[in-house]
């Protein structure tokens, strides 16, 4: 075997070490699992691999831009999970391909984004992107040994039907996500947890990014969680941007759920058609949706969950729950949750609720759990590990 023969075969064999601890992040598999990119190639549309997830859980992005002058990586879901303080600065391989490896990082899914010569983008090279948020982000999905909680494993799924409807409070069409669980059946009647977004998101968010589905499909299999309806309508009732926006959104939103949105899942779907068979629940804004007009509602929900979310003025918002003395009677569940990564800054509101529930001595459950701040590793974290399974269990 001559020289050149041997460096060719060592060549080759290196190229197959290498590719087979490649994992292109990709749209094949639907979750878990992504498609392994031993061929090396190029997303459809792209000119680079970015980013590579390797399986000893480093990730590399690239960005193929000559005439910029700084690339960094951004975003805080992937800052945290990496513990920087700050954006993360690619390399210049050659005259126009930028960089970045880092990990290993843990598994789940990260929010992140490139700032380009100052600018915030999206990885244009990734096709797993979102648009809930102003700008829009990319997604970064690091695979386990096995498909995650919020994964789609091979258990009976529930399915999401998209309902347009038309509301005569906001004066045009709407848009809303319902989940049934599996083998649902017009003979049973179902609870219905109403699950709302935060600030700039959509009504697809809870299913895209939040997995509610997939979460609400593992659990009903594990025997964790009472078959329910989830009811995902547009909280975005007046632009986020409105100089009034506070003072809008609360009284349009709660319009919004008694003349439209109950009516509609009610009109629609087997459901138990009353207080004790509802629930409401959201992150952030949502959140705030949920304490200022779901508490104050309690003709027409029981159980609740406040995500991320609170009031600093909790004592004068939430005054009449607070100062009611069959308060404890009339709530079933109420959850207060946060991010490990958010009490300290965002997370003041939702201990400021927790504290004033707990001088007034109103039962719930305050829990700070996950590796994520104010971003979706929390919320999918919170609805997994305490709401859901905690909805209509006896006392």
């Amino acid at each position: 075997m001559t020289i050149r023969r041997i460096s060719c075969l060592v060549t080759v064999l290196l190229l197959a070490k290498i590719q087979g601890v490649m994992a292109q992040q990709a749209h094949v598999n639907l979750d878990w699992n992504p498609q392994k990119n031993t061929q090396n190639l190029v997303p459809f549309g792209a000119n680079v691999i970015s980013p590579e997830v390797r399986d000893d859980r480093t990730v590399t992005f690239r960005l193929k831009a000559p005439d910029v002058k700084q690339v960094l990586l951004t975003g805080g879901p992937i800052l945290l999970a990496l513990a920087a303080q700050a954006p993360i600065p690619f390399q210049k391989d050659n005259d126009s391909l930028w960089s970045l490896t880092v990990g290993p990082i843990k598994p789940d899914m990260y929010v992140y984004k490139f700032t380009i010569d100052g600018v915030q983008v999206v990885d244009p090279n990734n096709t797993l992107t979102g648009f809930n948020d102003q700008p829009g982000y990319s997604n970064l999905v690091v695979p386990g040994d096995g498909p995650a909680y919020y994964d789609a494993r091979p258990v009976p799924h529930g399915a999401v039907t998209r309902h347009i409807y038309h509301s005569d409070v906001l004066n045009g069409e709407r848009e809303m996500y319902v989940y049934t669980p599996p083998d649902y059946t017009t003979k049973k009647k179902y609870p219905v947890l109403y699950l709302v977004g935060g600030s700039g998101e959509l009504a697809s968010g809870w299913s895209l990014d939040g997995r509610a589905n997939f979460i609400a499909d593992n659990l009903i299999a594990e025997g964790k969680m009472i078959p329910m309806l989830i009811a995902m309508p547009n909280n975005q009732v007046v632009h986020r941007s409105d100089p009034k926006h506070t003072e809008k959104t609360f009284p349009l939103f709660e319009d919004e759920l008694k003349k439209q949105i109950i009516p509609f899942v009610d009109k629609t779907y087997s459901t138990r058609a009353d207080r004790k068979g509802r629930a409401l629940a959201g992150l952030s804004m949502g959140g705030r949706h949920t304490q200022v007009v779901g508490l104050k509602n309690l003709d027409l929900f029981s159980s609740f969950g406040v995500l991320s979310a609170g009031d600093l003025e909790t004592e004068k918002v939430s005054a009449a729950l607070l100062n009611d003395p069959a308060a404890n009677q009339k709530v079933d569940y109420l959850l207060v949750g946060q991010g490990t990564g958010e009490v300290a800054t965002i997370g003041k509101r939702a201990v400021a609720l927790h504290e004033a529930l707990q001088r007034h001595n109103i039962k719930h459950d305050y829990y700070v759990g996950g590796d994520g701040a104010h971003d979706w590793g929390t919320w999918r974290h919170l609805l997994y590990y305490k709401l859901l399974p905690n909805l209509w269990r006896s006392k």
